[in-house]
């Protein structure tokens, strides 16, 4: 977290649509519950003097009692629309930015990452239920209370408006020390969090070379270096909430003694005195307000700093081809205009990444086959074939260039599976309910059906990540997901590459089973699966080349050739 979190973030309402209704709501709310804070002073003003004067006390009573009845109920609106909105902004912003890293396609979560999203989003509320609105009604009520006090003692308003500057500008200069000791306390906890990760999945190999006790100081050095962090943060905060109370106090006070000493002279009327005493606080509490709720959100304000980029990648905000049902349409890493129905592939698709000077796909031109085929994808290692694989899949937005392809189904190099039962993994993200037969059906093409009879068939139990099952069995059983998948693309990066020759025999025969009825793209280094292939992309260089093809006028520019004897016909290459 470098850079220092804004005040309001801009992004905030954009990346998430879902708070934009109960931030007004709760402004407004907010503003309402100062005009009848306002209202409260007015009607206590007037029932002091009036039982000083010995006048109707009713009349004024009911009034001071109906202004505190709309004042609880209007605090009472708020605090219900707060709690539900909290888990409403916190949710969408854990989903959008799950979402996201989904669609980047990671290798595996960042510790920093997990502990944003379980301790940095719940802060997010705070900030979002809270500070914004008291932020909304510290711009609108110290000018309504000083509009008041202009009508009836302009001196007491003159006297305000010199001294209410005095609170921004002591909260600002506090603010950025707590803003600086937040970001520090983050660092720490994403420390000890990736830290305590790779302990975690080291400690096999440092129990077996007798190193498990010598981590448990680092893991201790780093805990307390967490704990100093939140240490300083906590009486930085506390302090600082002493200090504007203090300067509030103050002010409060110069108008009290200055409206006092001029009543005593006999300069104004009791009336007078107390609306100038009463509301002189009023003016002043909006933001005392928001430096107290800004001190209580600065994890929010932190935490919204590191999530809301990551958020803002997930392009379901702007319509995701999926979810949304506009598959087939263009996915641009900059804007770009193509037809109504374009040819499904790449157009021009540049690649980079920040620690590669030469990019990964270079300004590359395909074309996917639009029937049934099996494209096999070859390389050296490094060469770009994964990166080509997620851009097909939208997973990896290009630089430059345009990708049109219909809804696809990944399967890459590692999956992962969750602990549950064999059922559990073949429907996760299906979208739809799958009954037995069909999954029995999927068991049976990829041959595990006769494996996991004797335990139990589809309530077969596996572990983390697949514990329970062979690499070829953890093969079969993702490959069976992907013969479930309704995609018309299918994506396979090495799905034979961590089994046995007979298994790699058996699985390069279920890949081009697949293929007989959609397209599929799979990356291979052995020439197994090759052999099924009805087309071939070379990557290599940023550039995918089509050795069976014709030659191309440009070496970047491939289209899926079909072999002699494919059922599919060869594909038109396009610039």
């Amino acid at each position: 977290m470098s850079e220092r979190p804004r005040p309001v973030d801009p992004a905030l309402l954009r990346v998430l649509p879902e708070a934009r209704r109960p931030v007004a709501l709760l402004a407004g709310l907010g503003v309402a519950g100062g005009v009848l804070a306002v209202g409260q002073v007015v009607a206590v003003a007037v029932l002091v003097t009036t039982v000083v004067a010995h006048g109707p006390v009713l009349p004024a009573a009911a009034a001071v009692a109906g202004v505190v009845g709309l004042r609880g109920l209007v605090a009472a609106l708020a605090e219900a629309l707060a709690a539900r909105a909290a888990t409403t902004v916190s949710g969408a912003l854990r989903r959008r930015v799950v979402a996201a890293e989904l669609r980047r396609a990671t290798a595996e979560p960042e510790p920093a990452l997990t502990t944003q999203l379980a301790q940095g989003a719940a802060s997010v509320e705070g900030y979002v239920v809270k500070y914004l609105p008291a932020l909304a009604s510290a711009a609108v009520l110290p000018a309504l209370v000083v509009v008041v006090l202009a009508l009836v003692d302009p001196w007491s308003a003159v006297a305000v408006v010199l001294t209410l500057p005095l609170l921004p500008l002591f909260a600002a200069l506090i603010g950025q020390a707590t803003q600086d000791a937040t970001q520090r306390r983050w660092r720490a906890l994403a420390d000890l969090s990736g830290h305590f990760l790779d302990v975690l999945r080291g400690l096999p190999v440092l129990v077996a070379y007798g190193r498990g006790e010598a981590q448990a100081a680092s893991v201790r050095a780093v805990s307390e270096r967490h704990r100093r962090a939140t240490t300083r943060t906590l009486r930085i905060a506390f302090l600082s909430s002493a200090a504007l109370e203090l300067v509030a106090t103050i002010a409060v006070a110069l108008v009290a003694v200055v409206a006092g000493l001029r009543l005593a002279a006999g300069g104004l009327d009791l009336r007078t005195a107390l609306l100038a005493i009463l509301l002189a606080p009023e003016a002043y509490w909006p933001v005392r307000r928001v430096g107290a709720e800004f001190h209580a959100a600065a994890d929010g304000a932190a935490a919204l700093a590191a999530l809301l980029p990551r958020a803002d990648g997930d392009r379901t905000l702007s319509g995701d081809p999926i979810m949304s049902g506009s598959a087939g349409q263009p996915f641009s890493g900059e804007a770009s205009r193509t037809p109504a129905k374009p040819t499904p592939g790449l157009a021009h698709v540049t690649t980079t990444y920040d620690d590669r000077p030469a990019p990964v796909l270079d300004d590359v031109t395909i074309a996917l086959p639009t029937g049934p085929a099996l494209v096999a994808v070859t390389g050296p290692s490094g060469g770009g074939k994964t990166t080509l694989l997620e851009v097909l899949a939208e997973l990896r937005a290009p630089q430059r260039g345009t990708v049109t392809v219909p809804p696809a189904h990944l399967v890459t190099q590692r999956p992962f599976l969750l602990p549950g039962t064999v059922r559990d993994a073949l429907t996760l993200g299906a979208g739809r309910a799958l009954p037995d037969a069909e999954l029995e059906h999927a068991l049976t093409r990829v041959g595990l059906t006769g494996a996991l009879a004797e335990r139990g068939g589809l309530d077969a139990t596996i572990g983390d990540d697949g514990i329970g099952l062979s690499a070829g069995q953890r093969a079969r059983l993702v490959l069976a997901r992907a013969v479930l998948s309704e995609a018309p693309l299918l994506l396979l990066d090495e799905p034979t590459a961590h089994v046995d020759a007979a298994t790699r025999s058996d699985l390069d025969a279920v890949v081009a089973g697949l293929a007989r009825t959609r397209t599929v793209v799979a990356v291979t280094h052995r020439a197994g699966l090759a052999t099924h292939a009805t087309g071939h992309w070379v990557v290599a260089d940023g550039r995918v080349t089509d050795p069976d093809g014709p030659p191309a006028a440009d070496p970047r520019v491939a289209g899926a050739t079909s072999r002699p004897g494919a059922a599919t016909r060869p594909l038109a290459v396009t610039r």
